[in-house]
């Protein structure tokens, strides 16, 4: 047997909740409006930055407008999630100062960005933003290392570590990430995917 097989053998295998066991905890408290920052312009990408300079790690997340047909290619993401344990700030990439800032942030060193299925962000933003993302941290691989069998996402994770529901709208989901406008609905969607991931990120003692 190797080192590497040994260690392997004394990692517990934890089991992660079904979807009938997650349905029945209590909810997730989300981030209302009163602490989600909507940044669309370059003055108010500024104070954005910052701000979150200021903290040790950010969660993060994109979304980008859905395709719907064979072949289609995305030019998302449309929007960039990144959260501290107080605020989330939303950002969107179609204007280019609020872009240009969004990168910055990106790359920038010394800062966790903590996430789920980070894969497709990461390629979706080295294509659009023109930079390597700095410090990325993705949560299924730390949950793998723990003994975790399944892959995990936000809703597993939080479950697990609080013994929560967090709540995922399908209509937000697949809604259209590239509207000038964003919904309310967009927002806190948004918003709570990232502000879960560094709520995650903390409860696993990451710093």
């Amino acid at each position: 047997m190797t080192t590497g097989q040994s260690m392997q053998n004394q990692t517990p295998q934890r089991a992660t909740p079904d979807k009938e066991a997650i349905a029945l905890l209590p909810a997730f408290e989300r981030l209302g409006l009163d602490r989600i920052t909507l940044v669309s312009t370059g003055a108010q990408a500024g104070r954005a930055y910052d701000q979150l300079v200021l903290a040790q790690a950010w969660g993060f997340d994109t979304e980008s407008k859905p395709t719907f047909k064979v072949g289609e290619q995305s030019d998302g993401p449309h929007i960039l999630q990144l959260s501290t344990a107080e605020r989330a700030w939303v950002f969107q990439l179609h204007e280019p100062e609020c872009r240009n800032v969004a990168a910055d942030l990106l790359a920038f060193k010394g800062i966790a960005k903590a996430g789920f299925g980070l894969g497709d962000d990461r390629k979706r933003i080295i294509h659009k933003l023109g930079i390597e993302p700095q410090g990325i941290l993705e949560l299924n691989t730390v949950f793998h290392q723990r003994g975790y069998r399944k892959d995990m996402g936000v809703k597993g994770a939080v479950a697990v570590l609080f013994n929560q529901r967090f709540m995922k709208s399908k209509k937000a989901a697949t809604s259209n990430w590239a509207n000038a406008r964003l919904t309310e609905s967009q927002l806190v969607y948004a918003a709570n995917d990232a502000y879960a991931a560094i709520r995650v990120w903390d409860a696993l003692g990451l710093v």
